[in-house]
């Protein structure tokens, strides 16, 4: 047995004993987001638009995550229109900015892995750097619209009347918590990934301003930012997604209990 495989049987079996059905659940769309994700490798090899490619999967992607790891219609629902409107907010942020960053391709830290291969692929490496950028922040958009919605399911269970104006404002305040918790593991995930890039800054002693201009440093850092943007976005919009349901859902009841 790998150590792959036994590190994936143990996470199977805590998120089982914790999570129960809801875990097994969020384990199955792990794996079937890891074929989606290979998915798009194998659609971008053939030379489809990664672009295109990348807002299918991410969508499909954010799907499996949502409405598997819960039981709530009503915060599923919410979650996933809250998820896809800052996916497309996002593309219409990324796709400027990739392209005036000048990041795609591979750095002079790269060379000695690329030694006597092609990079003549065939495919605009800008475009895949969008791609990467893009399916870099379904996690934080998920994890963070899933948050604020299940919040506000359980202010509504324990107060079914409470006022639009007052779950909004409790929506902004869930959002205010999780934020900083976001950002902070967002940073550290990505000083722990490329702890080996920083030891390698400083033992050819690149100055703080080459750090700054380093490719694959900006690189890295965008996506980052990115992500800690989609985190900001998606906490005013899952909110307001979430009163404009509930408010319809009391309309549709009223209307119900009119007699006629």
């Amino acid at each position: 047995m790998s150590t792959i495989t036994a590190l994936g049987l143990v996470l199977l079996v805590l998120m089982i004993l914790v999570g129960g059905k809801a875990g097994a659940q969020s384990f199955l769309a792990l794996i079937l987001n890891f074929g989606l994700l290979y998915l798009a490798i194998v659609l971008v090899a053939f030379h489809f638009s990664p672009l295109i490619v990348t807002l299918v999967v991410g969508m499909l992607v954010l799907a499996l995550t949502i409405f598997m790891s819960s039981g709530d219609d009503l915060s599923s629902t919410v979650a996933f229109i809250a998820s896809a409107v800052v996916l497309v907010v996002l593309i219409a942020l990324i796709v400027p900015v990739e392209h005036w960053a000048l990041v795609q391709g591979f750095g002079p830290e790269d060379s000695e892995d690329l030694e006597g291969l092609s990079v003549l692929v065939g495919i605009n490496f800008i475009q895949v750097s969008t791609a990467t950028a893009i399916l870099s922040t379904l996690g934080a958009i998920a994890e963070a619209a899933m948050a604020i919605a299940a919040g506000l399911s359980e202010i509504l269970e324990q107060h079914p009347q409470v006022p639009l104006n007052d779950l909004l404002k409790d929506g902004i305040d869930v959002g205010k918590q999780i934020i900083g918790t976001t950002f902070n593991t967002l940073f550290f995930g990505f000083f722990g990934g490329f702890l080996a890039l920083f030891i390698w800054f400083t033992g050819v002693h690149y100055s703080f301003g080459e750090i700054l201009n380093d490719k694959i440093f900006v690189a890295e850092i965008l996506m980052i930012l990115y992500a800690m943007v989609s985190v900001i976005l998606t906490v005013p919009i899952t909110t307001w997604v979430m009163t404009r349901a509930v408010a319809g859902k009391r309309k549709r009841a009223a209307k119900e209990e009119t007699p006629k």
